[in-house]
């Protein structure tokens, strides 16, 4: 139990008085938390006390000094533990009365010696326990007082528990106003840099109010300075327009865009005077002495290269300002384009005095020379070709005066008015279709692009073509001029002579001309597509007095043209001569007109042949032409737009009145008023024609009329009129009709080898003809066979072989027979015989189709 060393911290030592004297005085080791408490101090005292009087105890009779004894680890141990024990108590002690011997001199001292002894023994025997008990108490009082100063740490670190969690409180309460001081701060410092941001828009003005209205503001202009304070009242102006809420928003926004006006405007004024300098130095070295071409072209742009630079960047600052900016007024925009055309207008003014009169000089040069003077092509090509040269370095060096090419054709243009005058008066007095021709040929091919490249131009080069399209449509329109000048006394009033209505005696002289070679009849498919005799060419034909014998095309033009009608031949002449030159839709027209006058006049040609010879002549003269007409439209390419025949329907006002007449309201107002709104108004009525359908309608008119007439002539003996007389001899009109067609076919050939050269063509007619004969003879042999066996229906007996002689043949006998007269299928072969596919004929009516 005494291991512990904490123990005999307390117990009194049992060394002599001396020593005892020279033990330190307990005192309590000072408390870490330094404040000043009046309690813990008074603890202190108290402890301090406590210690003084257990020193004085010690010093005053204190047990033995105690000896920490070995612990016992057996029973022999312990014996000699107790011994030394009772040795170190018998052992002579100094004390109170014991520490001399005195002399007893009577009974009375000795009783009160043997007392003091038997004390001092008695206390002997108990100071052991008396010490212990001391100590006991010391224990406690020291326990008592360490429980007392644990108590108070603990109601101290408890008050400073408190404490520290008040610091933390009122910490984290100081640290949330700090923080909210700090975010105010912040809020402050934001608006203090938003206030800062947007005064220095309104700030502004007065000092660019001083700089822009300052004596000698113009020489700023070409300083960067000035270009930072356009740049500054563009952000000014940008901002007003975004926060139009502000009080003085609109009064700041409208200063300041007086402000760039101003600015602007002095830079306009810093071009002009730049420009006119240039010029006024250029007019007076021009006027000092007279300079060739090559110093005057050095001198014109040389010079105007120095300070173009300089000046583009000057002016690129109104430029900048004409794009459309969000938020800013229109009006302001259009004050910056005015200010970016007057830059444009002076430019071109200024470059205007010096080249157009040097332009003009030239162009009248080339209008007088010998080869030009008089050839409207020849004029053009030089005037044109110097024009595209001046007009390109004129280009250039807009380029380097201005960004863009706002403003620059307009200049050219002006540039080219001296060119538009001398050409423009020889195009509208020139009447030469011809040369009309040549020049539109020569303004497309030369400088107009070609509009199935869909390439663009690059971003630098000159678009010619713009410049020279006004001339181009001069050209165009005096082209259309004569075009319908010549279709309207060339055609539409055109008088034949008679020698020109002369067919087919025309067709033969040009046959005994040699100019139209006979081939002999093929047979088979292939020998069916024979050209015909006389060339048809598939492209446009042009006709002209010099043409040579082999022209363009490989063939004789004067001869492939002899034969046709000079409507026809002025026709295509005329198709051939403006296609392509003139606008496709301008084009469509014209074709149109030339074909419907061209099939009128043909027509018109055919009646007066008819009338002078016989109408097979007229037919065939009107089926050649129209088959020519149709296969040289096909070349040119027209879109067969539909145009409007309106005529006025009365129909609906007359059926109206015969309703009411009948109902017997004819007078009545109210009914008229009824009727107001239904038919009783005339109605217009558009009937939709086009030069295509009336030519294959006229061409299938025509060859009906032809096949008619020829049928009718073979088939007049059996026809329903001669069949209905009396005393009708069916056997021997068939006889006669037989006859009539043996001698009729011959003529018939005879006379389509005089007209058609196309030897399909003529078979087909044939065939046409063989196929309306057979037609009538099988209604014929109908009726025939209905009054014989007294029949209501029709029914058709069919018979094969001769028959009897004298018996009517029956249709099928007939059609063989036609075969062998007509002989169609002995020309072209059988599978051309059933061909179909060109759509020359349809036997199933007795008509030919084109």
């Amino acid at each position: 139990m005494y291991d512990d060393a904490s123990f005999y911290t307390f117990i009194p030592s049992a060394a002599p008085q001396e020593d005892r004297q020279t033990t330190p005085k307990h005192k309590r080791r000072q408390s870490l938390l330094k404040q000043p408490n009046e309690e813990s101090q008074a603890n202190e005292r108290t402890l301090d006390v406590i210690g003084e009087l257990s020193t004085a105890v010690q010093q005053n009779a204190g047990p033995p000094k105690a000896t920490l004894s070995r612990r016992a680890q057996s029973y022999s141990d312990f014996h000699y533990a107790a011994k030394a024990v009772l040795d170190r108590n018998l052992s002579p002690r100094k004390g109170k009365g014991t520490g001399s011997y005195r002399a007893i001199k009577d009974d009375l001292e000795f009783a009160d010696w043997y007392d003091d002894l038997e004390n001092d023994l008695l206390d002997a025997s108990h100071e052991e326990y008396t010490d212990y008990l001391k100590q006991l108490d010391l224990y406690s009082s020291h326990l008592d007082s360490l429980l007392s100063d644990t108590t108070n740490t603990l109601d101290l670190l408890t008050s400073l528990s408190d404490s520290f969690k008040d610091v933390e409180a009122q910490t984290t309460t100081f640290q949330n106003q700090c923080d909210g001081l700090t975010q105010e701060q912040k809020r402050l410092t934001q608006l203090a840099d938003g206030i800062s941001h947007n005064l220095k828009y309104y700030s502004f003005l007065e000092p660019v109010t001083r700089r822009l209205n300052a004596p000698g503001a113009g020489s700023l202009v070409r300083s960067q300075e000035f270009s930072s304070m356009l740049a500054r009242l563009d952000e000014c102006l940008e901002y007003m327009a975004a926060h139009p809420e502000h009080r003085e928003a609109s009064t700041y926004r409208s200063r300041y865009r007086l402000l760039m006006t101003r600015g602007l405007t002095l830079i306009r004024v810093n071009f002009v005077n730049g420009l006119k300098e240039i010029s006024a130095d250029v007019l007076k070295r021009i006027a000092e002495r007279q300079l060739n071409d090559t110093t005057m072209s050095a001198l014109l742009y040389a010079k105007f290269r120095v300070g173009a630079s300089e000046l583009k960047e000057v002016a690129q600052e109104i430029r900048k300002r004409t794009i459309r900016v969000p938020g800013v007024d229109t009006g302001a925009e259009s004050e910056y384009l005015n200010l970016m055309n007057e830059l444009y207008t002076s430019y071109s003014a200024t470059r205007g005095k010096l080249i157009i009169p040097w332009i003009t000089k030239k162009i009248r040069d080339v209008a007088v020379a010998p080869s030009t003077s008089k050839e409207l092509v020849s004029f053009a090509r030089n005037s044109i070709s110097y024009m595209r040269e001046i007009c390109s370095y004129e280009y250039d060096l807009w380029r380097e005066w201005f960004e863009g090419e706002d403003g620059l054709y307009d200049f050219l243009e002006s540039a080219c008015e001296p060119l538009y005058d001398e050409l423009r008066p020889r195009t509208i007095h020139e009447n030469d279709i011809l040369k009309l021709c040549e020049l539109c040929t020569l303004l497309q091919t030369r400088y107009m692009p070609d509009q199935e490249d869909d390439e663009p131009l690059a971003a630098n080069e000159l678009d010619f073509s713009v410049l020279i399209q006004p001339a181009l449509e001069d050209a165009q329109t005096r082209l259309v001029f004569r075009t319908q000048a010549i279709l309207r006394d060339e055609i539409e009033r055109y008088k034949p002579k008679p020698d020109v209505l002369d067919y087919p005696a025309c067709n033969r002289k040009i046959s005994l001309s040699g100019i139209r070679t006979q081939r002999p009849p093929t047979s088979g498919r292939k020998g069916s597509n024979a050209e015909p005799t006389t060339p048809m060419p598939k492209t446009p034909m042009i006709v002209e007095g010099g043409d040579s014998p082999n022209g363009q095309w490989g063939f004789d033009t004067q001869a492939a043209f002899q034969g046709w009608y000079p409507t026809l031949r002025k026709a295509i002449w005329l198709l051939s001569r403006i296609y392509r030159l003139v606008n496709s839709t301008v084009f469509d027209d014209l074709a149109h007109q030339i074909v419907h006058q061209t099939t009128l006049s043909l027509h018109h040609a055919s009646t007066l042949i008819s009338n002078n010879r016989t109408a097979a002549d007229g037919h065939l003269f009107l089926i050649k032409h129209l088959l020519i007409l149709k296969q040289q439209i096909v070349a040119f390419d027209i879109e067969y737009v539909v145009a409007p025949d309106i005529n006025i329907d009365f129909s609906g006002v007359t059926n109206t009145f015969y309703e009411l007449r009948e109902r017997g309201g004819l007078f009545d107002p109210r009914n008229l008023w009824k009727r107001m709104g239904g038919n009783l108004l005339p109605k217009v009525v558009e009937n939709m024609l086009d030069a295509k359908v009336e030519l294959d309608g006229r061409l299938r008119g025509v060859i009906t009329d032809f096949t008619t007439a020829s049928a009718d002539k073979i088939t007049n003996p059996i026809s329903e009129t001669v069949a209905a007389k009396k005393g009708f001899d069916s056997l021997r009109a068939v006889n006669q009709a037989k006859s009539i067609a043996e001698k009729e076919v011959p003529l018939l050939r005879k006379k389509l080898d005089e007209y058609i050269d196309d030897r399909r063509t003529k078979e087909t007619l044939v065939s046409a003809v063989q196929d309306l004969v057979v037609q009538r003879y099988e209604a014929f042999y109908e009726r025939q066979m209905r009054e014989k066996h007294g029949e209501t229906g029709s029914r058709r007996v069919s018979k094969k072989g001769k028959g009897r002689e004298d018996d009517v043949w029956d249709v099928d006998m007939f059609e063989e027979w036609a075969g062998g007269v007509f002989m169609v299928g002995k020309v072209l072969g059988r599978e051309e015989d059933d061909d179909d596919d060109d759509g020359f004929s349809d036997r199933g009516s007795g008509r030919v189709s084109f």
